[in-house]
């Protein structure tokens, strides 16, 4: 089934209001008739509404309300993955892959070894270009939102903002003690958000990771191999839907 997102006050009552870009791909993409059923989120109560079409107009589709569906689909914990920027299009695998399993916000990290430097014009460009990617990746997925992708951040600003939240994880290839990690992670309670840094290509610098650890950001381990930067988000992300999925 077809899944958009609207503002909270699209819904009202048991109707149901459509406009922007999806009316066009509802109507001459999709190609859906009045009467068929699609899926809307509005992003802030976690519910679903199955809607049957009423109406298809040229800058509005009117959907009533067939049934609720209530059933948690997002995590129990808030995870906010600071990535450092990686090179060519890595960024659009880890970001929809990472929404796929229940990132809640995603923040581009400028590293020290990180290859890619955006100035402001393709910073503006690249937001674009992943915020549509989450938000393609939240419907493939029957998300109840669209999790956000944030401006560019120095690694300084990133510890600054992850000293917001109540867990805050780098993992790190000089890292060693598994038992560690596993502690760590299952000892995260629902409701608590969480901060995960992931290095570039390069990894982090010495002095990053000091400064990490100066912030009460914990290093862990992965493993014994060295992971790419696009799997080592996937992993992290894997690793905590594994432990809290179902602890509400």
């Amino acid at each position: 089934m077809y899944q958009f997102f609207v503002e909270p006050v699209a819904i009202a009552g048991n109707r149901v209001s459509i406009t922007g870009k999806d009316v066009n791909h509802i109507k001459n993409v999709l190609r859906m008739k009045e009467g068929e059923e699609l899926a809307v989120s509005n992003g802030v109560d976690g519910k679903e509404y199955r809607c049957g079409i009423l109406s298809l107009g040229d800058d509005e589709i009117l959907c009533e309300v067939r049934f609720v569906k209530e059933d948690a689909v997002e995590l129990p914990v808030k995870v906010y993955l600071f990535q450092g920027l990686p090179k060519a299009d890595k960024m659009e695998l880890i970001l929809q892959k990472a929404v796929e399993l229940g990132v809640y916000e995603v923040i581009p990290v400028a590293t020290k070894r990180a290859v890619v430097k955006l100035d402001a014009k393709k910073e503006k460009s690249k937001l674009a270009r992943w915020q549509a990617i989450a938000e393609a990746a939240a419907k493939q997925s029957k998300r109840a939102c669209v999790p956000q992708v944030a401006g560019v951040m120095t690694f300084k600003e990133a510890v600054k903002k992850a000293g917001e939240m109540d867990v805050k994880l780098i993992p790190y290839e000089m890292a060693e003690d598994m038992s560690y990690t596993r502690e760590v992670i299952r000892g995260i309670l629902p409701g608590q958000s969480v901060a995960v840094f992931i290095g570039p290509e390069g990894g982090f610098a010495e002095e990053e990771i000091a400064l990490a650890r100066e912030n009460e950001v914990r290093p862990v381990t992965l493993g014994k191999r060295i992971l790419r930067t696009e799997t080592a988000g996937m992993t992290m992300m894997s690793i905590l839907m594994y432990e809290l999925e179902g602890r509400e």
